[in-house]
């Protein structure tokens, strides 16, 4: 981090003569190391409380707002009103010392996916850095501008949301040199009320996009179309079927995808037709700032997912399993079993679905509508919470009916011991569903059955 003490202390009008450079900005206490700064935050426990273990544990500096809760001593305390404020301010402030190109990069779904693909991509020409895991909200990007090694050139940060006008915050944190909306679902309606007030919400993040810059919208989202006259920046649409970057699908096999983009051949390692609109998000961002096609290619062909995000393993018995259990809506999870129930496979097809959480009053009419993307290329389709329900009921009417088997939010060891009992070494299922399901508990049992 190129950051001294005397630097962090003058962002909020203090003035030291203490030159030694900060090792790290930190708001868990626990990953406080030997002259990092220290931000308390409020929690289940306000980190006030642990200013003390984050000084035994080598913090030379903290910011402070508690009333009553007195500093560890020996320690330089930087008075401030709002920590967490405080905390965004002071990354702004290392932010325009890095000077870095900023990408943001948004959307209902893949914005994760992305955001890696666009990483791989830049760092053929740049030094990158991007947001590690899902620190997308106001303390995560925050954190991630702070943790940027000195020599970054691109930034790469996610901005995710769960109501409106958080995005705006982190837009206007961030200025982005570039931005990018993967595509408009139904994440977060419960709060937003509709996709058109998820749209607006997405659109946040050109508020603070550089005058100047760059920004990418999907070609066949209409609600993001209102939004476009107020635009300075350069805009490019990107699709499948339309838009200025346009992707053809060549082949999907089971860990690959192949697609051209005006004759130019590129390969994804990773399942999904889907994945094809992140990409070009990457080779449009990539060619914005100069990296040559045949760079991207090799970006794109060996970018890393982050964890847990459309990824095959493989059961104790020897089964394929494709597991995407990090968040679920309606796009993400039709998109999921549209591209699976495509795929050439030997044995049997199987799909294991939780609930949708945060959907709002249409939620079971979501969750009956994942029928659509349900047919007879599967020999099984397990449904698990209280929201699959609906679905279940919808099946009832359908081919399908005699393969469903539907299990109740408190049946988790139910649904985990039929899983065990059905399952084949020559099968391939695909497990989706919200992160608030605990899904990652079937994927481990079945990976040690």
């Amino acid at each position: 981090m190129n950051f001294t003490v005397k630097e962090a202390a003058a962002v909020f009008g203090q003035q030291i003569e203490n030159e030694t450079p900060l090792a790290s900005v930190e708001f868990d206490s626990r990953l406080i190391k030997e002259n990092s700064l220290f931000v308390p935050l409020a929690g289940t426990r306000d980190g006030h409380e642990f200013a003390q273990q984050a000084k035994d544990n080598g913090a030379i500096a903290t910011l402070w707002s508690h009333p009553t809760i007195e500093p560890p001593q020996d320690i330089l305390v930087i008075p401030v009103t709002d920590t967490v404020k405080a905390f965004q301010q002071l990354a702004r402030a290392y932010k325009e010392k890095l000077a870095p190109k900023i990408i943001g990069i948004t959307g209902s779904n893949g914005k994760t996916t992305t955001k890696d693909m666009v990483e791989a991509v830049m760092a053929q020409k740049y030094q990158t850095y991007k947001t590690q895991g899902n620190h997308n909200n106001e303390l995560g990007v925050p954190l991630t501008i702070l943790h940027a090694p000195e020599d970054t050139q691109v930034l790469i940060l996610e901005m995710g949301m769960d109501h409106a006008g958080e995005i705006e915050v982190l837009s206007r944190l961030a200025e982005p040199d570039a931005a990018a909306i993967t595509l408009i679902g139904e994440a977060h309606i419960e709060n937003l009320g509709s996709r058109e007030g998820i749209a607006k919400a997405k659109m946040e993040i050109t508020a603070g996009l550089k005058k100047d810059g760059f920004f990418m919208m999907p070609a066949d989202e209409p609600l993001l179309e209102p939004f476009v006259p107020n635009l300075t920046q350069t805009i490019e649409t990107f699709g499948l079927t339309e838009g200025d970057l346009q992707g053809d699908i060549v082949e999907e096999s089971q860990d690959q995808t192949i697609f051209t983009v005006a004759g130019t051949t590129f390969t994804l390692p990773v399942l999904g037709g889907y994945n094809v609109k992140n990409a070009l998000i990457a080779i449009g961002i990539g060619r914005h700032f100069g990296v040559a096609d045949e760079a991207i290619k090799e970006g794109l062909a060996h970018f890393q997912l982050t964890k847990n995000r459309t990824q095959w393993v493989t059961a104790g018995n020897g089964a394929a399993i494709l597991s995407d259990i990090y968040n679920a809506n309606p796009t993400a999870m039709g998109l999921v079993l549209d591209s699976f129930r495509k795929l050439p496979l030997a044995g049997r097809r199987i799909a294991v679905l939780a609930d949708m959480l945060e959907l709002g009053p249409d939620s079971a009419q979501m969750h009956e509508q994942m029928a659509a993307h349900l047919d007879d290329s599967f020999q099984l389709v397990f449904l698990y919470g209280k929201e699959m329900q609906a679905l279940q009921k919808r099946l009832a009417n359908t081919a399908l009916a005699d393969k469903v088997r539907y299990f109740a939010i408190d049946e988790k060891p139910q649904l985990i011991a039929s899983l065990i009992e059905t399952l084949e070494p020559s099968d391939s299922l695909v497990i989706k569903g919200s992160n608030g399901m605990g899904l990652s508990e079937v994927v481990d049992a079945l990976k040690g059955m």
